[in-house]
């Protein structure tokens, strides 16, 4: 089935057949959506998605959408790429699961070293997703410093409006109180570093300066420094330049405390270098990565370090130096085959060297996006926000936006005022121009002028 052009209202996806309506139904009988009001939930239009084709995905009444955001940050490639589908199912014929603790095995190592070549790191810890990844890179910075000697390091350091996972440790570190408000008793503290709302050279001197005075009264108490590198994602796309967080990691080095990047949305080619500390020119001394890993097709996350960080964890058994943190599908065989085989697609289809026109695409889509609502456009490489408003909150507004999107055949989010925009790094320029143009008739159907 082909996609009209923007301004097609899909017919189906209105009047549900009988099979998507009785399994919408059962849905709403024993389901629990992340990041869903239920009340809200169970009233509007649902989208039940049964396939997918390359960039789009096919809802039970056959109907196509684009896949503006890349199922929530992870797809790369498209969906049913022939490769990873060929690798998944190659080591499916050889061990779907091996336990890390004690054995090892060939993906797992493959794929260590893959990512150990291409980030200039030298160790690596499997988890399964974000919020685990930097879990995991906390307890390592924590502990290590604890190992040197450095026992009054017992804090970390992180931006505002930080959002680092869900899970209590990252949740500690992470800075949205409409997502972490309600659990800050059980949080440890953290102390937060303003971070610029957009990449402004006068937001970014402000913010320099009181990351100066941070780590100048309490850098000798830090642990770690995690942040979002040049983009902070959940926060609606909030962006800083590369120098701003070249200096700030500077002064946290400076004062010895650990970085620890957090590229869990940013890395695997998104913000147009396969990791966002490329351009930032610095190398961390641990790196958060998962979403894209697997080319979003099965949850896979990994924490990588220096060896000098690595080295804070030998010792004889009873030194008690062990890192005591693991998980049942640490290093999952079937998952890092897959991985192993979308970096080799990143290889073989050349996907950073392509990325250029796809990213001047998007940004072109943007600059012809005009509404009176319209506050702000943000972008860097193929991640993307649109801010409208201002609307109160109770007029849902953004989410009215990303529905009626959804009825002209293309899916996005909004993350408070901001329409999100993260496709896979496969989508062509035609399609990424069509998902602004989307977004346009969006804007003037829920908001006319």
């Amino acid at each position: 089935m082909l996609i009209p052009e923007a301004g097609f209202r899909l017919p189906a996806a209105i009047m549900p057949s009988l099979h998507t309506s009785a399994l919408l139904e059962r849905d709403l009988r024993h389901l629990w959506h992340p990041f869903t009001q239920h009340d809200e939930w169970a009233t509007e239009p649902k989208l039940c998605i049964a396939e997918a084709d390359g960039v789009e995905l096919i809802d039970t009444d056959g109907n196509r959408y684009l896949d503006a955001v890349s199922s929530l940050w992870c797809n790369v490639h498209g969906h049913r790429h022939p490769r990873l589908d060929a690798a998944l199912r190659a080591q499916l014929d050889k061990v779907a699961h091996s336990t890390l603790l004690g054995l090892t095995h060939p993906p797992a190592i493959q794929l260590a070293e893959r990512l150990c070549a291409l980030t200039q790191l030298d160790r690596v810890f499997y988890s399964d997703s974000g919020s685990t990844a930097v879990e995991v890179a906390l307890k390592m910075a924590f502990q290590a410093q604890q190992q040197r000697g450095q026992t009054q390091r017992a804090r970390f350091a992180s931006f505002t409006e930080a959002y680092h996972g869900d899970t209590l440790g990252s949740v500690s570190v992470g800075g949205i109180d409409l997502f972490h408000g309600v659990y800050r008793p059980l949080l440890f503290d953290t102390l937060q570093i303003p971070s610029p709302d957009r990449a402004d050279p006068e937001l970014e001197a402000r913010c320099l300066k009181a990351a100066e005075a941070l780590f100048a009264e309490h850098g000798s108490t830090l642990a770690g420094f995690v942040f979002e590198p040049l983009v902070q994602g959940a926060a609606g796309m909030r962006m800083h330049s590369p120098a701003f967080l070249h200096a700030v990691c500077t002064l946290a080095r400076e004062a010895g405390v650990l970085l620890i990047a957090d590229e869990v949305a940013t890395g695997f080619g998104r913000t147009g270098t396969m990791f966002a500390m490329e351009q930032v020119g610095l190398r961390p001394d641990l790196l958060c990565v998962a979403k894209g890993i697997t080319g979003g097709y099965l949850p896979l996350a990994a924490t990588l370090s220096t060896e000098a960080v690595f080295d804070c964890f030998r010792g004889p058994y009873t030194a008690w130096k062990t890192l005591f943190h693991g998980h049942t599908y640490t290093g999952n065989p079937l998952a890092c085959a897959v991985a192993l085989a979308s970096l080799e697609v990143f290889d073989e289809e050349q996907v950073i060297a392509n990325l250029r026109p796809r990213i001047d695409a998007l940004r072109n889509g943007l600059l012809l996006l005009q509404h009176r609502t319209i506050v702000e456009k943000r972008q860097r490489g193929l991640m993307a926000a649109v801010r409208i408003g201002p609307f109160p909150p109770e007029a849902r507004i953004p989410h009215r936006v990303a529905l009626e999107c959804r009825d002209q055949g293309v899916i996005v989010r909004c993350l408070g005022d901001a329409i999100v925009l993260m496709p896979p790094l496969s989508m062509t320029p035609e399609q990424l121009m069509r998902c602004t143009r989307v977004i346009g008739h969006a804007l003037t159907t829920v908001v006319p002028f």
